[in-house]
């Protein structure tokens, strides 16, 4: 499974960190939006790695109910 990090923003209305994750599995590409909470200065390192697993964790779902590319 691979994992390709997109277009990371800070949104500072939800004080969180958002952008979207594409995985790679069986040839399809899977995208995953997240979301990470906290401050603007928090590590890139730790945003992605966070980001990461919170889609890693969506695409144990059901892939029926997700887009793929």
């Amino acid at each position: 499974m691979a994992t390709e990090i997109k277009n990371i923003w800070y949104n500072p209305a939800n004080s969180a960190f958002e952008g979207r994750i594409d995985i790679r599995r069986n040839g399809k590409s899977f995208r995953y939006p997240c979301a990470v909470q906290g401050p603007m200065d928090m590590s890139p390192a730790e945003v992605r790695a966070r980001m990461e697993v919170q889609a890693k964790r969506m695409s144990d779902s059901d892939h029926d109910i997700f887009s793929y590319l």
